[in-house]
């Protein structure tokens, strides 16, 4: 029979052995009948030792009751001792005879009894399953030797019926560990299962449902938050990369088919009207640049998430504010914006002074197009602690809550309309975002519907006392 392949032609793993739930119910019914083989070992040892010390001390005992008694010539209470201690025989073998008295249990043969002569204490006969103990004694006068054997019958009946109840003990912890195991895959496998259904799912690009549940287990549940917590990211980069595409194509193709089309205008209607010809040429040149301050835009953007190098100076962030804002002069002179500056003079950091004055410009660049009727914005940079606080704050609708966490994206666009004096390619605030993280500043945004925005950034203020080492402070 033919094995079945998957969606993508591959074979199948045969996982069924491997499955949690299988491995669960074996797992544990190993470890169940494991243990109670280590349980039956250690007992069966337990008993049979506790058997041994207990025959030890009966024989002893009853061996110095005896010896007492016969060495005063009385042998009436051989048999009352012996039945009190549980002796099964009581033999004595002269020295001068050849036979053996018998006193308790069957008779034996004086070789096999001689056998256990020299004993310093009570033995363990495997061979013929007894205790035995050997002691040397005088009789009226004559030498002999007191042989005491007790049987093993005992513990071995003992054992026995421990194996039987050990078995059924076995079969029982089986079931129990196979029933235990099916509960746990329920609340195991299952909803490991769940997840890795959901996760394909992500992987094959479906980001619309909730991995995130709240699982029994903590782990699992941790599992599920971050897979969901991945989906949401995966889900915000497939739309960015959506929005980057159609952005491109539209930012790359429109000053391309102006560029175009006042090219063939100048060829075909206007190449001989001066004042035509150079309005024409003059949008070319427009559109030219704003195609090249795309293309400049996105090559930085790539060098600074490759993690370019920086070439980090010592200089006056106060006077490279300064300088960066009168760039915005013709914006006063020409469509009546207000930029106020508020700037304390002598704030020195260390940073890379071309990224730094990038991300001035992009911030007072993004406030001119968004802020309000009244064209106003203001710009503060001040000593807060050991930073230099930059703030851009502009008069305009201000940025809804659900927004806050994607300006920073590349080609986020606001959907509030705005004039956009400031030709820009969408790639402002996260060209900002990523010059800041590689300065490891503090940025952020506050902002309220209907009251604008301030778009603050923070720099560590530079310590001519501090060591450097390599390029960085130490």
């Amino acid at each position: 029979m033919m094995q079945k392949k998957d969606d993508n032609g591959r074979k199948p793993k045969f996982r069924t052995l491997r499955s949690l739930n299988i491995m669960l119910w074996l797992i544990f019914s190993l470890f169940a009948v494991a243990l109670v083989i280590a349980l039956t070992f250690i007992y069966h040892s337990l008993a049979f030792r506790a058997f041994l010390d207990s025959a030890n001390e009966s024989l002893v005992s009853a061996k110095d009751e005896i010896a007492a008694a016969v060495s005063d010539g009385d042998t009436s209470e051989i048999g009352p001792v012996a039945y009190r201690y549980g002796i099964g025989g009581v033999y004595l073998i002269y020295e001068e005879g050849d036979g053996v008295t018998v006193y308790v249990g069957e008779e034996r043969t004086r070789q096999s009894l001689e056998l256990y002569t020299g004993l310093t204490g009570p033995i363990f006969d495997e061979d013929g399953g007894e205790m035995v103990l050997c002691e040397s004694l005088t009789l009226g006068g004559r030498a002999c030797r007191l042989y005491l054997t007790m049987s093993a019958a005992p513990i071995d009946d003992y054992r026995q019926s421990f194996l039987s109840v050990s078995l059924i003990a076995s079969l029982a912890a089986v079931v129990a560990a196979f029933a235990v195991g099916g509960l746990l895959s329920m609340l195991i496998a299952r909803p490991v299962a769940e997840v890795t259904e959901e996760a394909k799912e992500l992987a094959r690009g479906d980001y619309s449902f909730n991995i995130r549940k709240d699982y029994f287990f903590s782990e699992i549940a941790e599992l599920s938050e971050a897979l969901d917590a991945a989906r949401k990211e995966v889900s915000k980069a497939d739309r960015v990369q959506r929005e980057l595409i159609a952005n491109v194509s539209h930012d790359f193709k429109t000053p391309l088919t102006m560029i175009k089309a006042y090219a063939s205008m100048i060829r075909e209607i206007s190449g001989d009207d001066k004042e035509k010809r150079d309005a024409h040429a003059q949008i070319i040149i427009d559109e030219t640049d704003r195609l090249n301050a795309l293309v400049s835009d996105v090559l930085d953007l790539s060098r600074l998430k490759a993690g370019g190098t920086e070439e980090r100076t010592v200089f006056d962030l106060s006077e490279e504010v300064r300088g960066i804002l009168s760039r915005f002069d013709y914006l006063s002179e020409t469509q009546g914006y207000r930029i106020e500056p508020v700037i304390e003079e002598g704030l020195t950091v260390r940073a890379d002074r071309n990224r730094i004055g990038q991300v001035v410009y992009n911030l007072v660049g993004n406030a001119v197009n968004y802020t309000g009727e009244d064209k106003r914005v203001r710009v503060k940079l001040f000593k807060r602690e050991e930073m230099a606080r930059l703030e851009v704050i502009d008069s305009g609708k201000g940025i809804p809550p659900e927004e806050v966490d994607t300006i920073w994206d590349r080609y986020y666009r606001s959907e509030r309309t705005h004039k956009r004096p400031v030709q820009g390619s969408g790639l402002g605030l996260s060209i900002v975002k990523n010059i800041l993280l590689q300065h490891g500043s503090p940025f952020g945004v506050i902002s309220e519907v209907g009251k604008g925005s301030c778009f603050w950034a923070e720099f560590s203020l530079y310590d001519p006392e501090d060591r450097e080492e390599g390029g960085k402070k130490v």
